[in-house]
C-alpha cells in the first residue's frame, strides 16, 4: 500500500515539475527576446537618452509668439494648471493616453512638457520606445518662466540625514537572475508594445525623505560619474552602475524596488520608464534627484559640470522667461 502511496506521488509530482520548468523556460525567453529587440533595434538605454532633453533655447521659439513651430507638443500637467498658462499651440494630455495623442502628431517631433521636466522625461522614454522621435523640455514649464516655477523652487533643497555621505564606495555589484515576467508574445516588437502598454500605469516615483529614512529597503542606483560621487555625497549604500542597459540588467535585483537618482530627477525618470518596460516593476525615480538632497553644493559645484545641472545654476537654462497664453 506504502508503494502504491509513492508511486502516485510520484505519477502526480512530475507532470507539476515539467509544467513550473515550462513556464519559467517562457517567462525567460519572452525577457531574452526583448532584450535582444531593443539592444539590435537602437532602443536600448543609451539610445533612448541619447539628445532626449533640450532646453527652452534649443528648441527653436518663435520669440514673436512664443511658440515652437518645430514641435507638436503634449503638456502633462492638471487642466487647471494649463489653463493658468502654457505654451502656445500645447496640447492637454491625460498621461495615461499619451501613445494615443501621439498618433495624432503626423510624424512631427513631439517636445514633452510637464511642471519640472521629470514626468514629461518618463513620457519621453515611452514614446522613443514606441518608435517616437521625443525630447523633453528641461525643467518643464518651471524653466520657461518663472510664473511656474513653484516646484522646483520649493524642493531644490539640502537635507540633513545621516544617510546621505560623503565617504564610502559604491557597493560592490553583483548578478542577479532575469526579471519574470509575462505578456503571451513571442515577437520582440509585439511584447515590446505590450510591456509599454502596462508599464505607463505603474506607479514611479519615490521622494528622498523615504530612501534616506530605510535606504537598505531599497536597492539604490546613483546615476552619475564616480568624481560626482566622492565630491557632492551619495546616499549610503547605493550601487553606482553608470552604464545601463541591456546587457547589464543583470547587475540589478528585480526583486527589490530598483531606486535611480540622477542630479535633477529628470534623468532617473526617463531611465525608469525604460527600466519597467524590461520588466522591473517596481523601478523608481526619486524625486528632483540630488538636487533635492545636496543643492547648494551642486548649483556652485564645478566637477561633472554640476551647476549645469542644478536649478538656477549657472549654464543650467532654468532661468529663461518666455511669454505663453492662457
Amino acid at each position: 500500500m506504502k508503494k502504491l502511496f509513492n508511486l502516485l506521488l510520484i505519477v502526480a509530482f512530475v507532470p507539476l515539475l515539467f509544467t513550473t520548468g515550462c513556464k519559467k523556460d517562457i517567462v525567460d525567453a519572452e525577457f531574452d527576446t526583448l532584450t535582444e529587440y531593443v539592444s539590435t533595434n537602437n532602443l536600448d538605454l543609451p539610445n533612448i537618452l541619447d539628445g532626449w532633453v533640450k532646453p527652452g533655447s534649443k528648441i527653436g521659439v518663435d520669440t514673436v509668439d512664443y511658440s515652437v513651430p518645430n514641435y507638436y507638443i503634449m503638456d502633462f500637467r492638471k487642466a487647471d494648471d494649463f489653463a493658468k498658462g502654457h505654451i502656445k499651440d500645447a496640447h492637454n494630455v491625460v498621461f495615461a493616453k499619451l501613445l494615443d495623442e501621439a498618433a495624432k502628431a503626423g510624424g512631427k517631433d513631439i517636445l514633452c512638457v510637464c511642471y519640472t521636466g521629470q514626468t514629461a522625461a518618463r513620457a519621453t522614454g515611452f514614446l522613443r520606445l514606441a518608435g517616437y522621435h521625443a525630447v523633453t523640455l528641461k525643467w518643464g514649464m518651471a524653466g520657461w518662466n518663472a510664473d511656474f516655477d513653484a516646484k522646483w523652487a520649493t524642493n531644490a533643497k539640502d537635507v540633513n540625514s545621516p544617510n546621505w555621505v560623503t565617504t564610502g564606495a559604491p557597493t560592490a555589484i553583483s548578478e542577479f537572475d532575469a526579471p519574470e515576467f509575462t505578456t503571451d508574445k513571442t515577437d520582440g516588437k509585439d511584447i515590446l508594445t505590450a510591456r509599454i502598454n502596462k508599464a505607463i500605469a505603474y506607479d514611479w516615483t519615490i521622494s528622498n525623505s523615504d530612501v534616506l529614512a530605510n535606504p537598505e529597503n531599497y536597492f539604490i542606483n546613483n546615476f552619475w560619474p564616480q568624481d560626482s560621487w566622492d565630491t557632492y555625497g551619495h546616499i549610503k549604500g547605493a550601487y553606482r552602475i553608470s552604464d545601463l542597459k541591456a546587457e547589464t540588467l543583470k547587475n540589478l535585483d528585480p526583486k527589490e524596488t530598483v531606486v535611480t537618482y540622477c542630479y535633477t530627477g529628470q534623468t532617473s525618470a526617463i531611465t525608469t520608464a525604460w527600466l519597467q518596460v524590461m520588466g522591473f516593476d517596481k523601478a523608481k525615480s526619486l524625486l528632483f534627484g540630488a538636487n533635492g538632497m545636496a543643492h547648494s553644493k551642486l548649483v556652485v559645484g564645478t566637477v561633472g559640470k554640476a551647476a549645469a545641472k542644478s536649478w538656477h545654476g549657472a549654464g543650467s537654462a532654468s532661468t529663461l522667461n518666455y511669454g505663453y497664453v492662457k
